[in-house]
């Protein structure tokens, strides 16, 4: 989400910290997609990739595993980060051989939906989604899980996203060549 105060934003704040807190071995940036132009391949110019575009496939090039935080809009994934999906996905596709893993917070089955859409599309991108711990969070269920700026309060849910992290890190190792 865009939305400043995004408690899927939030549940990244989370897991930074806890990455910072709690789990040795575990270094995590948040990748920002706000700045990426709507996919044109007109933008793409004598081979080379708008700036912004370029350093974006750079961090995703230069990462090991993929933390998404996905709302759901209308049973999907949302236009922002289909559009950065879409971008990666450009020759040489930077998405390839990553493991992965999905977290969401919304109404009703708290994005569940979008989880299985983006499971779907990175398929097509050659990401390795881990199978469990699924997180998905409906918000609007007592106790309160965020504060008004979209921080994840809830401690039962900071410890799944913790288990999600772990299993994320594990899969990681998993996945990389054995030297």
């Amino acid at each position: 989400s865009l939305r400043k105060a995004s408690n899927n934003r939030g549940l990244i704040r989370t897991a930074l910290e806890l990455t910072k807190e709690s789990i040795n071995g575990i270094e995590m940036e948040y990748v920002d997609i706000s700045p990426l132009p709507m996919l044109n391949t007109d933008l793409v110019v004598d081979g080379k990739l708008p700036p912004a575009v370029e350093a974006f496939r750079q961090k995703i090039l230069q990462s090991d595993s993929i933390l998404f935080a996905s709302p759901e809009y209308n049973y999907s994934l949302t236009g922002p980060l289909k559009n950065a999906l879409d971008w990666g996905s450009l020759s040489p596709n930077v998405w390839a051989d990553k493991a992965a893993a999905i977290v969401s917070a919304g109404g009703g089955f708290g994005g569940a939906r979008s989880h299985y859409h983006l499971r779907q599309v990175g398929v097509f991108l050659d990401l390795h989604f881990i199978n469990k711990p699924e997180f998905y969070l409906n918000e609007f269920e007592p106790p309160a899980k965020f504060d008004s700026d979209g921080n994840l309060i809830d401690e039962a849910s900071k410890e799944k996203m913790k288990q999600v992290l772990v299993a994320l890190q594990a899969f990681t190792l998993r996945l990389q060549p054995k030297n």
